[in-house]
């Protein structure tokens, strides 16, 4: 298959929070940017962004499969590419609606989002206030200065190895043997995946009892959170927000007992070793602002993923990857709650979380998309 050209994508979006970026260019004015391919011939019907708050996706592997079957797709970036210290959900969706408008002032008459990953919140969410507007106030109670304007809604929606949402993430994952938030070794043995002790498969009660340690960790974080921005905000002319450190963030029971969530994962994390990642200077939510906690990991998040995709209307494709490590067929029961009728399933046989090494099935899934977008969105 011949390579299609690659249209460098540059969008100004509006300003967010102070030193959301260490480049005072970007701060003050900041750029988004995208990687566009359009299918031979040029400018057809339809469109797709695929997008996640953070990983940088200009170099998506459905960029020219989709386009080599008459679907422009742009992966485009969000102003916190790389870097969710400071990410606010709420913001990421000015970001995806100027990928919207670019593609609609292009000429497509009709643009899916295209929820890859952790993209898969973002995308309902997007839609889900598009449709129904309500993110009036971040999650720590500052307004947004958002409207529904803002937002200008799209056809559809394709979920793709499907994260459920960054706070379901983090309940799910958190290590709940921490007994020092301060101290990343200060462990509590009955609760410590790794150590070698505790062996799959885990009995049921174990597994229930490590999920509420989990979300009681969890809660003890939110509340030191909403404690110390009272205690910032009680001086107007003082620091408004700081951040904080949250040490081993990948501990899941379903990581090491594969009777728990049963597909066709092998045993360990999506990243490598479980432990390692568990351990590692940087992993998810490792740095974070007490505001971007609040907004991306906190149960207070605006931005879980089945809550947003139940207010949209539009047509939903989600494709199953049976051997993801990191989505269940929990996750995927959860957005078929959500979208009902709607949706559409596809079960993409042995696909890994990012279909990495395996060509077939990125055509499988190319194609069977295609097919949807003919089907739903543009008949």
């Amino acid at each position: 298959m011949s390579t299609l050209p690659v249209t460098f994508v540059d969008i100004e979006v509006p300003p967010g929070v102070a030193m959301e970026s260490q480049s005072g260019l970007q701060n003050l004015r900041p750029r988004i940017y995208g990687a566009l391919v359009e299918p031979a011939g040029g400018v057809r019907d339809v469109a797709a962004i695929v997008m996640h708050p953070t990983s940088n996706y200009m170099g998506h592997y459905l960029l020219q499969p989709l386009a080599a079957r008459g679907i422009a797709c742009m992966g485009l970036n969000s102003r916190y590419a790389g870097n969710d210290t400071m990410l606010l959900m709420e913001q990421v969706l000015l970001d995806l609606a100027a990928g919207v408008r670019h593609l609609r002032a292009r000429g497509y008459r009709k643009v899916v989002l295209i929820g890859n990953s952790g993209g898969a919140a973002l995308s309902s969410f997007y839609q889900g206030q598009a449709e129904h507007f309500s993110a009036t106030h971040y999650a720590d109670d500052l307004p947004t200065a958002l409207c529904a304007a803002d937002l200008p809604p799209v056809d559809g929606i394709v979920l793709s190895a499907a994260h459920a949402g960054r706070a379901r993430l983090i309940a799910e994952w958190l290590d709940p043997s921490v007994i020092d938030e301060s101290d990343a070794l200060a462990t509590d043995p009955a609760w410590d995946l790794y150590d070698g002790t505790r062996r799959a498969p885990f009995e049921p009660a174990f597994v229930d009892a490590f999920r509420a340690a989990q979300l009681a960790r969890r809660d003890r974080i939110e509340a030191w959170v909403l404690a110390r921005l009272r205690q910032l905000r009680a001086n107007p002319q003082g620091p408004q927000d700081q951040t904080f450190l949250v040490y081993r963030t990948h501990s899941d029971p379903r990581f090491l007992d594969l009777a728990l969530d049963t597909n066709d994962r092998k045993a360990g994390s999506i990243w490598g070793d479980p432990r390692a990642v568990n351990y590692g200077a940087n992993a998810m939510g490792r740095l974070n602002t007490l505001r971007s906690w609040l907004s991306q990991w906190s149960s207070r998040s605006q931005a879980d993923g089945p809550a947003s995709l139940a207010r949209t209307s539009v047509p939903v494709l989600l494709m199953t990857h049976t051997a993801d490590g990191s989505t269940f067929p929990s996750t995927a029961r959860a957005w078929r709650d959500a979208a009902g009728a709607r949706l559409t399933e596809i079960a993409v046989p042995g696909g890994n979380h990012y279909l990495a090494g395996q060509p077939d099935l990125v055509t499988l899934s190319a194609d069977a998309m295609a097919d949807w977008i003919g089907r739903h969105i543009t008949r």
